[in-house]
């Protein structure tokens, strides 16, 4: 006996998710618990993988099995399908194992032909709902399984609605919806070269074919990359007995949930049609009727309280609230379809609180019934839900920071400063950031890029900030000099409005209001619940006190990450750092950072009383000097005047700092090699400020110090002896001694393989995983865009590698320096610094691999600390 690739809905149940997809798991799951299902088959996503392993064809071991179970559906509904008096009908709906609304496609009123049709009007004595459902099967058919234009077919129903001078499909009569069935079926024959196809299996098979094929639709290739849902799982169909709501008054469609999915009400929410098929609902065809007034249909007596009692009965048994859709034929009510609801992050957090205190959950199952991505929702301004209704996106970017912006076009971070203290709001608009564009991006609304990744400088910096996000909008065509750029086929200038959705990456061409976010209700509470379970720290990338008390605010234990070079970009400092780069001598730049020293120093002093007691780790300096350097004319005269030198002096010294690969060239721990003196005064910074906080707040503080870029052992032993000199000098100065660490980052390649020998002298690892990721990869994050489409569309990767861990090569890397380095070091603390901090599940690969804590951005704070405890909840399941 072969492999089995067909289920009847009484072989299956809730557990065979992976193999008979969330609806027909669901399915199975509801038969088996009494509800009134309308029976049928499934097949499965492994039949899915076959077709798509052998040239997208239904091989005829499949096809036996359908043929076998269509069998059974005849002999459980005592009709035949084909038959041209009282066919069998069927729909085709495709069921992945994660639930994709809307994403891949369906077939109602399958096993219809002009003879069944005639036959059904008679047996029936009711032609209006037979050619009703004909001519959806002939326009669903066409557009889903052949890919006729719907547009076509819409273009008919329009001239006829408008010929009778009626409004709504359903008031035709059955004689027009018979005329219609004679056209659609022209308009086929035009389109394809043939007549539609009439035998039922072959319109069966063909529809199966098509679900499959659906897998691969440009909207279920967004939605699997949006939702992190693997391309191999594939999707299941199943093919389920037709109950009609398009029978008369007694019959009706409708798309219900347990609770109340935008605000989380314990209270029935959905919509209704009398007279209508599934699919009238969804589309917006007709507007149904608030499910409420179910009650007062005195045509369907009695519906209303039979789903209230099956709905309560299917919440408590999935322990969820449940999003379900029900069929009514002639007064008798059918479900056919449930699943656990989608809802928006405020509903998630209220639903979770309450059902456990409606004792229905406990508190460590309510913590796996919100995405921690959801969260996002909670910590960023978003549109109004109105306005955004009626907005049209002009193009789309990369969601690199969740939240929504609105405001006016400005092309220079010096324009938005300037336009911001005027009291505007404002969007920058670049072709990518740099650093140098820190203030203006901090005062921006929102930031959008044409270039760069989900990890570019724009994302990052973005993220850390809170702010909205869109990158790597490739389509925009820029025009710096002119203050313009074009996209959606519109030119915009600089005061101009557009708005941003950094959860989406869509762009809109007006001033579309926002409402602030705002944490309240059930927010502390159930976070309190996730941090019982998890076992990871949670730590925060903070640059400045604001950032710090923003992540402790929400949660954050520590810092895993302080960028010391951002603080170098402000206004009063920057023209200091240039004068130490260009200096000639070891003394004028010591003179330079001797400046520089009291503003480093009173940076760390904000942030080490912003996070008190709790680990600060603090990076020296990382990027290659030439990012610090004038751009203009203007600024090169300046500093040339303050140096006593000559313009084309300066620019001379600064062209050969210039690097072809800067990021694999002079920055990290080489900077620390070539000019110690900087590593001398970042130290001095770092433990003069951890003295006088200490002094002054009584705050017991242990600095991390953290060398950049490490690959050989030999490099870290100098850079550290650096600074443990530097600390003896500072301690006998101050009289007083404290405790500190240095550690690195595991960012080469080369540091996570040799990671034994680095453990020798580093008290810690932090995995730097957006660099450890474009060295592995072979791949910049800031190109990476233009890149990557061409893989992603072509199957090569299944999405960013830079904006999700990749676990099989970055994360064999990772294992390596964990296992090493504890070989060496068994009480090293291991932790990591990437933005993949932030995403869940890179946070539970973390967490199975053994690090003592994550670090991300201070607005996914939350965001870790759930996945940090789903994490730990599913490895104890699995235990």
């Amino acid at each position: 006996m072969g492999k089995k690739y067909v289920y009847k809905f009484s072989e299956g149940d809730a557990s065979m998710r992976n193999l008979l997809g969330g609806k027909g798991a669901n399915l199975a799951e509801m038969k088996n618990l009494g509800l009134r299902i309308p029976d049928g088959f499934i097949v499965t996503t492994e039949a899915c993988a076959l077709y798509n392993s052998t040239g997208k064809v239904l091989s005829q071991e499949i096809k036996d099995q359908i043929d076998n179970a269509i069998v059974e559906l005849e002999r459980v509904n005592n009709k035949k399908f084909g038959d041209i008096k009282d066919p069998l009908l069927v729909s085709v709906r495709s069921g992945a194992r994660a639930s994709m609304p809307g994403m891949m496609d369906t077939v109602l009123n399958l096993g219809l032909n002009d003879e069944a049709a005639s036959g059904l009007a008679a047996g029936t004595g009711n032609p209006k709902f037979v050619y009703d459902s004909y001519r959806r099967f002939i326009m669903m058919f066409s557009d889903v399984v052949i890919g006729v234009a719907k547009s076509k077919f819409e273009r008919v129903l329009d001239e006829y609605k408008e010929k009778r001078g009626v409004k709504q499909d359903i008031d035709l009569s059955a004689d027009d919806f018979k005329e219609i069935v004679g056209i659609f079926k022209q308009i086929y024959k035009e389109d394809q070269g043939s007549d539609f196809p009439s035998d039922a299996k072959e319109q069966l098979y063909e529809a199966i074919s098509a679900v499959f094929r659906s897998w691969d639709n440009p909207r279920a290739f967004a939605y699997r990359r949006m939702n992190d849902i693997p391309y191999d799982w594939g999707t299941a169909v199943n093919v389920q007995t037709m109950v009609f709501g398009n029978k008369g008054d007694t019959s009706g469609t409708g798309v219900v949930f347990s609770r109340n999915v935008a605000t989380g009400e314990n209270e029935i929410y959905g919509e209704y049609m009398v007279n209508a098929q599934g699919e009238d609902v969804v589309a917006g065809i007709r507007t149904p009727k608030p499910f409420a007034e179910l009650k007062n249909e005195s045509a369907l007596p009695g519906i209303y309280d039979e789903f209230v009692k099956y709905a309560k009965k299917l919440e408590e048994h999935y322990k969820d609230a449940q999003d379900m859709e029900i069929t009514i034929e002639n007064g008798t009510l059918y479900f056919l379809q449930t699943r656990n609801a989608k809802r928006t992050a405020h509903a998630a957090l209220k639903i979770a609180v309450d059902m456990v205190n409606e004792g229905l959950i406990t508190e460590q199952e309510a913590l796996t019934k919100v995405d921690p991505r959801q969260l996002d929702q909670l910590l960023h301004p978003m549109f109004d839900p109105k306005a955004i209704k009626a907005a049209k996106s002009i193009g789309k970017g990369l969601p690199a920071s969740p939240g929504a912006a609105a405001g006016k076009v400005v092309f220079t971070a010096e324009a938005a400063e300037e336009q911001a203290a005027a009291g505007e709001r404002v969007l920058l608009v670049r072709l990518e950031t740099s650093p140098e564009d820190i203030v203006g991006m901090n005062v921006a609304q929102g930031i959008l890029t044409v270039r760069g990744g989900m990890t570019s400088h724009a994302a990052v910096v973005a993220r850390g900030m809170g702010r909205c996000c869109v990158s790597g909008c490739e389509s925009i065509k820029m025009n710096e000099h002119e203050k313009s750029f074009e996209l959606g086929g519109k030119t915009f200038k600089e005061g101009d409005y557009i708005s941003l959705d950094g959860s989406t990456g869509q762009i809109y061409g007006e001033d579309i209001p926002t409402v602030k976010a705002e944490i309240a209700g059930n927010f502390g509470l159930f976070m309190s619940w996730s941090d019982k379970v998890r076992t990871l720290k949670i730590r925060t990338n903070a640059d400045t006190p604001k950032d710090a008390r923003n992540a402790v605010e929400l949660g954050a234990e520590g810092i895993g990450l302080t960028r010391t070079e951002h603080m170098f970009f402000e206004e009063d400092r920057i023209p200091k750092m240039r004068k130490m780069i260009l200096s000639d001598t070891v003394e004028e730049r010591e003179a330079a950072l001797n400046d520089l020293l009291p503003f480093q120093k009173a940076d760390f002093v904000g942030i080490y009383e912003a996070m008190e007691d709790k680990p600060v780790t603090i990076r020296l300096l990382d990027p290659p000097l030439h990012e610090f350097l004038p751009n203009t004319d203007a600024e090169f005269e300046v500093l040339a005047k303050d140096m006593g030198k000559s313009v084309e002096e300066l620019k001379i010294k600064a062209r050969a700092l210039h690097e072809l690969n800067p990021m694999m060239g002079h920055r990290g721990c080489r900077l620390a090699v070539s000019y110690p003196e900087i590593a001398v005064m970042q130290t001095r910074a770092i433990l003069e400020a951890a003295i006088e906080v200490k002094r002054d707040k009584g705050y017991d503080i242990t600095p991390e110090i953290m060398i950049p870029l490490v690959g050989e052992i030999k490099e870290l032993r100098y850079v550290k002896e650096i600074i443990d000199n530097t600390a003896k000098d500072t301690f006998e100065k101050a009289g007083v001694t404290l405790k500190y660490h240095v550690g690195t980052m595991i960012e080469i390649p080369r540091a996570a393989l040799t990671a034994d020998q680095i453990a020798k002298d580093a008290e810690f690892f932090s995995f730097g995983t957006n660099d450890l990721t474009q060295m592995t990869y072979g791949l910049s994050r800031d190109d990476a865009g233009r890149i990557l489409k061409d893989y992603i569309d072509k199957n090569i990767y299944e999405g960013d590698p830079t904006a999700k861990l990749d676990q099989v090569g970055v994360g064999e890397l990772m294992k390596i320096a964990v296992e090493k380095g504890r070989q060496t070091r068994p009480n090293i603390k291991l932790g990591i610094c990437g933005e993949h901090g932030g995403d869940p599940s890179s946070i539970e690969f973390c967490h199975r691999i053994g690090l003592s804590y994550v670090s991300c951005s201070p607005f996914r704070v939350p965001i870790a600390r759930l996945a940090a405890a789903q994490s730990a909840l599913k490895q104890l399941k699995e235990d």
